[in-house]
């Protein structure tokens, strides 16, 4: 006989499932439980699945926090799927493809599929959105994506944030940014799916960025450079593949830059910040206790400019750091490719 705690429907609210426990996809289930909605939190792990649904806590990802009511989890994925409306999938973006391959056929034909991701996929260079597209074969109506600058610790204390929703569709958007609405939560629609989600990678890899040359040490002034240049990299590379400009100065774009490159929460600026102090590429990856998803999408980034002729020396100089090819106290914001002054602000 089963001994996991009953799931009690929360009457009128919409059913949603939550697919990865880690810190933001337990924040986001708690925004959404605060937001009205009926929710299922997956964790992989069956005894953190029971610490969240008997204690409320996630002492693992989000010491300290007490997680609301309306939230049960499980680690039977079945359960937590069983009649969702609309599934968010917050699992490292690299495993995407893999996870939707071994439980894409359990998710409810008519749910809406949501993307918390900010990742490209290794090999195929693929965003968070296209790879649930290929492997459930979903209409772009029926896929959004959810960016902005949310340190998922600052957002579970229930500090002021704002976000943006993203889909092909101007109503599903609004249905999911409507899902994802409470008191210390507010979220925004667009329509540039490309956007707002190479927005939420890209300012990853400038946050390794700045993280490197504060772990060497360099002061405001550098990181600001940085962070300037950066923007200005992040938004030629989105325009060369159908995005909007609008789209990288506002919330997935220039608002996540600003929260990932300042805060200590972010987990890329901690991993640039070890590399900044010397670690090797692999000892910071054994020291990371979570994804820090920018390490994994340079590449695949570098690859995608190359091919539409952008030029990146911000994020080609972290991949040389990265590669050990470079030290981190050489990586500055005076990056030229050529002998020519660079142009702009």
């Amino acid at each position: 006989m089963s001994t996991r705690p009953i799931r009690i429907p929360v009457p009128g609210a919409t059913r949603v499932a939550v697919l990865g426990a880690g810190s933001w996809g337990t924040t986001f289930a708690k925004i959404l439980a605060d937001g009205g909605a009926d929710v299922a939190l997956w964790a992989r792990r069956a005894e953190l699945a029971r610490e969240i649904a008997e204690s409320r806590r996630n002492s693992d990802y989000l010491p300290g926090i007490n997680l609301p009511r309306t939230l049960w989890s499980s680690h039977v994925i079945e359960e937590t799927l069983d009649g969702a409306e609309v599934v968010f999938l917050s699992v490292p973006s690299q495993t995407l493809r893999s996870n939707l391959r071994e439980f894409g056929t359990m998710i409810p034909r008519d749910a809406l599929v949501v993307s918390l991701m900010k990742g490209v996929e290794k090999g195929t260079r693929a965003r968070m959105s296209e790879v649930i597209t290929e492997e459930l074969g979903l209409d772009a109506n029926r896929i959004a994506v959810a960016s902005g600058p949310n340190l998922a610790l600052e957002i579970a204390k229930e500090q002021p944030t704002a976000a943006v929703v993203a889909s092909a569709s101007l109503d599903t958007a609004t249905r999911v940014a409507m899902l994802a609405t409470n008191p210390y939560f507010r979220t925004f629609v667009n329509t540039d799916v490309t956007g707002t989600e190479f927005g939420g990678v890209l300012k990853n890899l400038i946050a390794v960025a700045i993280g490197i040359v504060d772990g060497v040490g360099y002061g405001e002034n550098t990181k600001a450079s940085i962070i300037t240049r950066g923007l200005v990299e992040m938004t030629d590379f989105a325009v060369a593949y159908g995005a909007k400009a609008s789209t990288l100065s506002g919330l997935a774009g220039l608002g996540d830059l600003i929260a990932t490159c300042e805060s200590s929460l972010s987990r890329n600026n901690t991993a640039g910040r070890l590399l900044g102090q010397g670690l090797s590429f692999a000892d910071v990856v054994k020291q990371m206790n979570q994804t820090a998803e920018g390490l994994a999408s340079v590449a695949p980034i570098l690859e995608l400019a190359q091919a539409k002729g952008v030029v990146m020396p911000i994020v080609s100089q972290v991949a040389e750091v990265l590669a050990g090819t470079m030290s981190p106290r050489d990586l500055a914001p005076h990056l030229t490719t050529d002998s020519e002054l660079p142009q702009g602000e």
